[in-house]
């Protein structure tokens, strides 16, 4: 059992919005004090140089001191200049083989200033640890034009930034280029930890424009790591996206009180993708359903649901037969579980 569990937000705002809604810190707080686990073991580091004695007070009215087991923090550094929180991001938190401090670190800025990759990657560097990136590409996209922001992007791009520029010149859509930026991004941790990642994004529309203004990207080393945060990103979807190798989860805020019939189901037609994708590789052979979901979930973005809807389509075609091996009478053919057993025809 690791010491504490870890939640750090270096751009934590003053923790409530101007109309008096909560704001991050005090949601995940909210979380935190309702599940008896969370509030025993988290402990959260907050820092803001502009909203520090804000978010404090807005805190400490909402949570009094004691109601953690571990005591929250909170800093008023500017990142990006400050020696001890980048001494504090790169420190190896290992005993042995254990990491006593497994963090989520969540990286909200305004725009890009003090979102150092190399420094990111010396954190993510330590088992458990994962990253949420909030990227504004649309202070990005202009700023890698712009000979005057090189150093900022040097720090974001440490690996691929001549590469970036040079290959957005031949992305002939909007979509192909921010995708440059968030596939970018994701290789720089591999090429700076050589060695695997995930990373998936969540894209975010405009409010009152057809366009994308965030994204927020997820960063692991864990394929467990990389299925949850799938299955989240799947539930707050709520626009049909093709996984093209292009697009991606997709919230857009103008359909959220107004849903939208779309033309085609695209879910649909991503399961029937992927129904396809599986049994062409599967078939004529016996897996568990679970140990097939291991091995080929981490190649792709779809998430469980994806995958359990799939094989029972699989099963409705009479091309593939499911058994259960636990004696338990199930009333759905397919579930993700090393008791389902799946015989490709």
């Amino acid at each position: 059992m690791p010491k504490e569990i870890r939640y750090i937000d270096l751009f934590a705002g003053p923790g409530r919005y101007e109309d008096g809604n909560p704001s991050t810190p005090i949601l995940i707080a909210n979380h935190c004090k309702t599940d008896d686990f969370l509030r025993q073991h988290v402990k959260m580091v907050f820092n803001d140089n502009n909203y520090h004695q804000e978010l404090k007070e807005n805190f400490l009215k909402e949570f009094p001191e004691g109601t953690f087991r571990h005591k929250p923090h909170f800093g008023k550094s500017t990142v990006g200049n400050c020696k001890q929180i980048t001494q504090f991001l790169c420190r190896n938190t290992h005993d042995g083989n254990h990491n006593e401090y497994p963090a989520l670190l969540f990286i909200d800025p305004f725009g890009y200033k003090g979102i150092e990759t190399k420094v990111l990657a010396e954190f993510l560097k330590n088992w458990g640890n994962e990253v949420f990136l909030f990227v504004n590409t649309k202070r990005i996209h202009p700023a890698l034009e712009n000979e005057k922001f090189e150093g900022l992007m040097n720090d974001l791009f440490p690996t691929t930034y001549q590469k970036i520029k040079n290959d957005r010149r031949y992305k002939t859509t909007v979509s192909g280029r921010l995708n440059l930026i968030i596939e970018s991004l994701g290789q720089e941790y591999e090429n700076l930890l050589k060695g695997k990642i995930y990373y998936t994004a969540f894209k975010f529309q405009e409010e009152d424009i057809e366009t994308t203004s965030h994204y927020i990207l997820h960063i692991t080393k864990g394929a467990r790591g990389y299925d949850l945060i799938k299955t989240i990103y799947n539930d707050f979807a709520n626009v049909g996206t093709m996984f093209d190798g292009v697009n991606t989860y997709t919230f857009d805020a103008k359909k959220f009180d107004k849903p939208v019939t779309e033309l085609f189901d695209v879910n649909s037609l991503n399961i029937d993708k992927l129904k396809n994708e599986l049994y062409n590789l599967y078939t004529g052979k016996i897996i568990s359903s679970f140990n097939l979901f291991e091995n080929h979930h981490t190649t792709g973005l779809y998430s469980r649901s994806h995958y359990t809807i799939a094989l029972r389509r699989l099963v409705d075609e009479q091309k593939l037969i499911a058994e259960f091996t636990d004696n338990k009478s199930h009333k759905v053919s397919v579930l993700i579980s090393k008791d389902c057993i799946l015989k490709f025809k």
